[in-house]
């Protein structure tokens, strides 16, 4: 019976494979930005534009292949749980910023 309930808990985790692959999509996805920033010669705009984009699918390659969050049913529950933190996050973040701009524009001796 205990076997059972490994042998159970184990598929859930990825094989070296799989983890040597996400660590080398985070290695890429983190020297790429760092380059343009240290090299210099793209724009602010393209820099800060492929810094958000690289982050969000750096995020991405860490649920998948280090939380092993995939679309199964048995990971419904804690993909809505991380849905929800991201939605919360978003929206505090968002707000604090929106404020932050608003306060900035009426305070301003213009």
């Amino acid at each position: 019976m205990a076997n059972q309930h490994h042998d159970n808990a184990s598929a859930y985790h990825g094989s070296y494979k799989a983890y040597i692959i996400g660590f080398v999509l985070s290695v890429i996805l983190t020297v790429i930005p760092f380059y343009m920033v240290m090299n210099g010669t793209a724009s602010q705009a393209a820099i800060i534009t492929t810094i958000v984009i690289f982050a969000v699918v750096q995020v991405l390659v860490h649920l998948y292949y280090f939380l092993h969050l995939d679309t199964s049913e048995e990971q419904r529950w804690n993909f809505m749980a991380i849905a929800y933190t991201f939605l919360l996050v978003f929206i505090f973040i968002g707000g604090s910023v929106w404020i932050m701009w608003h306060l900035d524009y009426n305070m301003m001796l213009r």
